[in-house]
């Protein structure tokens, strides 16, 4: 029981880290580009579904037949071009809601399983917190989602966010900065907490070979080579 605090403490840390490196790695990600995770087919349905419930709320409206005499809005009564534009209007926004709705679904449906989560379960989760929580859902799962794998920078082998070392080629996946031990990105130059030069932690190792190789001559070794010898 005295180690609960501990656990819960390491496991808040690692989610934490876990949401700085998908910030970091997933900058570029753009609103296009994710918006193609969202099935074609619901993409173009959304859009002809909108068209047919215009097309109806407004045939209806102006059809004193099948309104039985009421229009609506009623205030309008008498200018039938402005109220089916007011018409048209509201459909048009209970639509924007529902097919965002709609999109939304699709899009933590297809994450999740592309970051290697249970996707049937997170979606389950939205549509059961949507109608009593509205967008809480939605907010969880962009808390809690996994990074997305990436590349081994060394290998190119794909790895998880939660890998330390790559398994193909151990590959350290997250250097941290050897001054103040914050974690850096692959290539820094310098580190972005404490200016801490990071190239200088491999520099010395080459400095170092290159010095073994030009090194004086002994005491043994002419100094000039060819001239003393002709000498």
């Amino acid at each position: 029981m005295t180690d609960y605090p501990q656990q819960l403490s390491d496991s808040w840390s690692e989610r934490m880290r876990l949401i700085r490196f998908r910030r970091k790695r997933e900058k570029g990600l753009r609103f296009w580009q994710e918006f193609k995770l969202v099935p074609a087919w619901l993409r173009y349905m959304v859009p002809v579904l909108w068209v047919i419930a215009v097309a109806l709320a407004v045939a209806i409206n102006l059809n004193p037949e099948m309104n039985d005499g009421v229009v609506f809005p009623p205030e309008l009564r008498g200018h039938p071009v402005v109220q089916s534009f007011a018409l048209s209007g509201i459909v048009t926004l209970i639509a924007l809601f529902l097919g965002c709705y709609l999109f939304m679904i699709a899009y933590v449906n297809r994450d999740a399983k592309r970051r290697g989560m249970n996707s049937g379960l997170w979606t389950f989760l939205v549509l059961v917190l949507t109608p009593a929580y509205f967008a809480i859902g939605f907010i969880v799962y962009f808390l809690m989602r996994q990074p997305l794998p990436y590349n081994c920078p060394q290998c190119g082998t794909t790895v998880g966010a939660r890998f330390n070392f790559c398994p193909n080629c151990k590959c350290n996946l997250h250097p941290s900065c050897p001054q103040c031990k914050i974690e850096v990105v692959e290539g820094d130059k310098f580190c972005p907490y404490c200016a801490y030069d990071l190239q200088a932690v491999a520099t010395p190792q080459v400095g170092a070979g290159v010095a073994h190789s030009t090194s004086a001559p002994g005491p043994d070794t002419p100094a000039n080579g060819p001239n003393e010898l002709g000498g």
